[in-house]
């Protein structure tokens, strides 16, 4: 698969879920900034795809991203963000999405199973009770030891 294809807009991969669901695929679901790529976020999207027949990221928009950071954020832009996920082999399909909250694509695409990396508390994990009500599960997979984008961000100021 190439990647524009995986590259949806949200109600191509709500339709595609929906799609998966009726083959009987296992779809995974997590979502994040993925700002500056590292290693973390590669093992994170790597454990969420073994969860799963499918992996669909939901990838926050440059003004998602800038609600939520702050000014000066993204450093990468949604396109680059987006094509470099993409190229991703355990990534099955991405979209973009404009709220600060993932909590309303979580309600559309319905995910069997929702990620999110080590560094969040399960009760913290937003769309957590709507997946688990719906019968899915929430996972939290370990933060790979020492890389986070905070953190590379600050050893280029020093």
């Amino acid at each position: 698969m190439s990647r524009a294809d995986k590259i949806l807009s949200r109600s191509a991969l709500v339709a595609r879920r929906r799609a998966l669901g009726a083959s009987g695929q296992r779809v995974v679901f997590t979502n994040g900034c993925f700002d500056v790529l590292h290693r973390g976020h590669l093992e994170t999207l790597r454990s969420a795809r073994a969860l799963g027949d499918c992996l669909m990221v939901g990838l926050n928009s440059d003004a998602s991203v800038r609600a939520l950071k702050g000014a000066g954020r993204p450093l990468n832009g949604q396109d680059d963000r987006a094509h470099l996920l993409a190229e991703f082999e355990c990534v099955s399909h991405l979209c973009l999405f404009d709220e600060p909250s993932v909590e309303n694509l979580i309600a559309d695409l319905r995910p069997d199973v929702l990620v999110k990396g080590g560094d969040y508390a399960l009760e913290d994990v937003v769309g957590r009770q709507f997946v688990e009500v719906c019968g899915g599960r929430v996972v939290v997979v370990p933060v790979w030891p020492g890389v986070s984008t905070t953190e590379l961000s600050n050893r280029l100021r020093t």
